[in-house]
């Protein structure tokens, strides 16, 4: 049974997707606050208290999949992007939630993405193929090391550094 939900969770294409261009007009006419990136994961809350509800209650499936939408990449690559094994991510859309160390890492991860978004100015294309390349700096590609916090930390670093228009 896994193997099939494993199958339906193939990438959906989409060339704009909705979120992205939400976050984009966040970018340009000002967001709504330092967790605007929650748009990425289709959540319609920006405010802290809210947002850690939701992560201690577990994100509903969707979340997950309009990050996928969102970032434009397979499901199973971001599940990896994640640490989430395939299997748990069947089991986990099966549930329809998921447990709140998985949202946590969700929602790091859109962080990142947000951050990447802005880097770029919006273009999801140049974001995306950034946090699939090697940075010399990170000696790494970036959306390897978003597992963990201390590897979604120094990629944000980096980021920062690059806004600011130092190169390492």
């Amino acid at each position: 049974m896994w193997h099939y939900i494993e199958c339906q969770m193939e990438r959906i294409e989409n060339a704009a997707p909705r979120d992205v261009e939400r976050y984009r007009e966040f970018l340009t006419k000002g967001s709504p606050g330092p967790h605007a990136y929650t748009v990425l994961l289709g959540l319609k809350y920006f405010d802290m208290p809210s947002i850690l509800k939701a992560v201690d209650q577990g994100f509903p499936w969707k979340a997950f999949e309009r990050f996928v939408e969102n970032i434009g990449f397979p499901a199973e690559q971001v599940g990896a992007m994640l640490g989430i094994p395939k299997r748990t991510l069947a089991r986990r859309k099966v549930e329809k939630r998921f447990q709140p160390d998985e949202s946590d890492r969700l929602l790091r991860a859109a962080r990142v993405f947000a951050r990447t978004l802005r880097l770029f100015d919006g273009d999801r294309e140049a974001a995306t193929e950034w946090l699939m390349t090697l940075e010399i700096a990170l000696n790494a590609a970036p959306m390897d090391l978003v597992q963990t916090d201390v590897g979604a930390r120094e990629v944000e670093r980096v980021i920062g550094a690059l806004e600011h228009g130092v190169f390492l």
